[in-house]
């Protein structure tokens, strides 16, 4: 296992220690700061004043019930969350998630890890996530929209285009952002647009805001391979999820000449040897809302389905993985296995979701690989642009947003990959992206003072 810096030692075990039971946070910030010991070596001065410390305390963090009622009649309490990490480059900015397994140890981890990749993007946003364990499959519209209000109802007092701007993440699409922008319109008397990201087109969103994470990936990834002289076309693709990051990410890998082989939900996964059909994927899970095991009955021939528990998607052959499901969802296992059938790059459309001992197998393989605070950008990214938009009042094409998106994803590249040699470590983007990450938000720090 990597080690943390002995200058550096004490301020994870504090982290531990104030943030007990939250294993996913320490893992987080663990990663960060194995990378910080290169910096402060040079610049022992980041040191001082306790700024690292103060990267790794949020600055606010909201705990709150959200009480509703079924279609029974019958009132429902679930929690919610929203942990506002960093400001030190502008609002906080990042996605809620509605999932059973939120609590607040999944809320930090993913607001820490927010902070770096907004960073990472050179726009003016700062770090934050939130959410509910609420679990929106199986609920009605009915359900979901009186959730929403009564979620927004709390959280409303906490956000602002100048303070606090959310966007969707699992469980949070359209439909809820919708619902959550109704509800805040109504209790401000505001149309605040630049409140939300990832609003529907007739209300201030932005085109390419749905594509973008997935498109931002596939560009990242891409970025990678052209480093080692080769590309896309003709390589055999994994990606797991079928939401949006995944469908996207397939979208985008095909257009490059890629064949993607096998995507999958919390249900299992399919393998389609003639390469994934998007339409029909679309089909079930963008409109049916359906499960990914009807794509192999809808298909026929070529296709197959395994159910969650019977084996592992990454058990499928393939020279790029690109994991765009949840948090350590692919294992030092899975990643032996990937390496031993030959993978060459790896991608995370997800946040997190290579565990530790995977990330060690993939860079001790020399297979190039992604971090998800860089790789997976291209969703916040937009989301800044969509708040660009907002504020000069103003609609972008679907070519001149793609365009900026795409022009942010190789800068990140860059980026990432020119601060891992000059901290010497070459090709280790999961180095360059927590350097180059930390240091863009330590300046403003330093900058504003002890606050």
């Amino acid at each position: 296992m990597p080690q943390i810096d002995d200058k550096l030692a004490p301020i994870y075990e504090e982290v531990v220690r104030r943030n007990a039971g939250e294993p996913e946070f320490h893992q987080a910030v663990r990663e960060v700061l194995e990378s910080l010991g290169r910096v402060v070596a040079k610049r022992p001065d980041y040191l001082e004043d306790a700024l690292i410390e103060r990267i790794c305390e949020p600055e606010r963090q909201i705990i709150f019930r959200v009480p509703w009622t079924d279609d029974k009649g019958r009132v429902q309490i679930n929690r919610g969350f929203r942990v506002q990490f960093n400001s030190a480059m502008g609002p906080y900015k990042g996605g809620l998630r509605f999932h059973p397994s939120v609590n607040v140890g999944i809320i930090k981890f993913l607001g820490f890890e927010q902070i770096f990749k907004n960073a990472l993007t050179g726009l003016p946003i700062g770090g934050g996530k939130g959410g509910s364990d609420f679990d929106p499959k199986g609920r009605s519209d009915g359900e979901i929209m009186r959730f929403c209000q009564s979620f927004m109802t709390e959280l409303y007092r906490h956000l602002g285009e100048y303070t606090d701007v959310p966007a969707g993440d699992i469980g949070v699409g359209a439909r809820e952002i919708g619902y959550l922008f109704g509800q805040y319109k109504r209790l401000t008397n505001r149309y605040e647009a630049g409140v939300l990201t990832g609003k529907g087109l007739f209300y201030g969103g932005s085109l390419a805001r749905t594509e973008a994470t997935g498109y931002g990936n596939t560009y990242f990834t891409r970025a990678m391979l052209q480093t080692g002289g080769t590309d896309f076309d003709g390589k055999r693709v994994v990606v797991s999820g079928s939401g949006n990051v995944a469908i996207y990410t397939i979208e985008k890998v095909e257009s490059y000449g890629g064949k993607v082989v096998a995507c999958s939900d919390s249900s299992g996964y399919i393998v389609d040897e003639n390469g994934i059909d998007l339409d029909l994927l679309k089909e079930i899970k963008e409109v049916r809302r359906g499960r990914i095991g009807e794509y192999a009955r809808l298909k026929g021939e070529g296709a197959y389905f395994v159910k969650s528990g019977e084996g592992s998607i990454w058990d499928v052959a393939c020279d790029v993985a690109m994991p765009s499901a949840t948090q350590n969802e692919l294992t030092g296992k899975d990643a032996k296995k990937l390496v031993a059938n030959g993978v060459i790059a790896v991608g995370e459309g997800a946040n997190m979701p290579s565990t530790p001992e995977a990330i060690r197998t993939f860079q001790q393989a020399g297979v190039k690989f992604g971090p998800g605070k860089a790789a997976n950008a291209g969703g916040v990214a937009t989301s800044a642009l969509e708040m660009q938009q907002n504020a000069s009042r103003d609609r972008w094409t679907f070519e001149q947003t793609e365009a900026r998106l795409a022009t942010i994803m190789r800068d990140i590249h860059d980026s990432c990959y020119e601060t891992a040699e000059e901290f010497g470590a070459p090709g280790d983007y999961v180095i360059g992206a927590n350097i180059a990450g930390f240091i863009r938000v330590a300046e403003p720090m330093r900058a504003f003072g002890v606050i």
